[in-house]
């Protein structure tokens, strides 16, 4: 048998007792109470007790003959019950949550999203949403995340701009390879970020390659939707000027812009992580240090 089952029961909904006389009359069935308790190791004190709850939940069959005998529910039939369970639930907090949905956050706050798991459910989340352009800027490590939100979103007829570290597989989008490439940049920068702007309205902008370390940061704030969404089209024009005038712009300032990457680049520690100030949490506003 395998050693995860009573576990995987109590997920379930049964109790420690209840997985273990579910488990026993699975091995051999029928039985009578005193059999059940025996092969269980379920204290005879407490058998009968167990064995009415899991009859009155469907989940033992009772034969009243003489002596009462019980039989197991087939694992088949319990686990389809519970689905239905489970399904009807979800469908009941959906209708009773359904007259929050159109509730908006409040568009001047800037919310802190930790965790790369997090911060790519939101960007989903935030791609779903979108009516009219999606603007985009992801590494191809990461495009499988947001892949199938993207392509339903162009489904609908959303126009999708990408500037693409790598090759990330969107034949659905209008996708400019930056340069230099991925490589260059993951090397100097020491990490790889995300920045997803829908509509102009509404960014999801951060750093999503340092596991449950990830940051970003999620807003309809003005202040820092413009600029963002500015600079991705920014990156764009770039990518589009150097397909059409390379030779130009190269003989000008270097292979792939190199000059003017040497002459604006960063110092190497100016994008490292800095101590946290106040409370650690999931999110908060604009006063949480982004």
């Amino acid at each position: 048998m395998n050693e995860d089952l009573p576990g995987l029961l109590t997920d379930l909904g049964f109790t420690e007792y209840e997985a273990k006389t579910y488990l026993a009359l699975l091995r051999q069935s029928p039985l009578t109470g005193y059999a059940v308790a025996r092969i269980s190791g379920v204290p005879r004190s407490k058998i009968y007790e167990v064995l009415g709850s899991l009859a009155e939940r469907g989940d033992v069959l009772v034969s009243y003959g003489e002596p009462i005998q019980y039989a197991p529910r087939p694992p088949q039939e319990m686990i389809e019950s519970r689905r239905r369970v489970v399904a009807e639930q979800f469908s009941a907090a959906e209708r009773g949550l359904e007259h929050f949905v159109d509730q908006k956050m409040p568009n001047d706050l800037i919310w802190d999203i930790r965790g790369r798991e997090e911060i790519l459910y939101r960007i989903r989340e935030v791609i779903h949403r979108a009516g009219q352009q999606i603007l985009l800027q992801v590494w191809e490590e990461d495009a499988p995340e947001i892949r199938e939100a993207l392509q339903e979103a162009a489904g609908r007829g959303v126009a999708i701009a990408v500037v693409a570290y790598g090759n990330p597989d969107f034949p659905f989008a209008r996708v400019y390879s930056h340069e230099p490439g991925a490589e260059e940049i993951t090397q100097e920068y020491g990490g790889r970020w995300m920045i997803v702007s829908i509509d102009g309205h509404e960014i999801v902008a951060g750093v999503v390659s340092m596991g449950k370390d990830s940051r970003a940061a999620w807003s309809s704030h003005l202040g820092i939707v413009m600029p963002i969404t500015e600079q991705i089209k920014h990156d764009l024009y770039i990518a589009e000027m150097l397909l059409k005038h390379r030779d130009v712009l190269e003989a000008s300032f270097g292979p792939a812009l190199r000059d003017l990457r040497t002459r604006f680049g960063p110092p190497t520690s100016i994008y490292r992580p800095q101590p946290e100030r106040g409370s650690p949490g999931q999110s908060g506003g604009a006063g949480d240090g982004l």
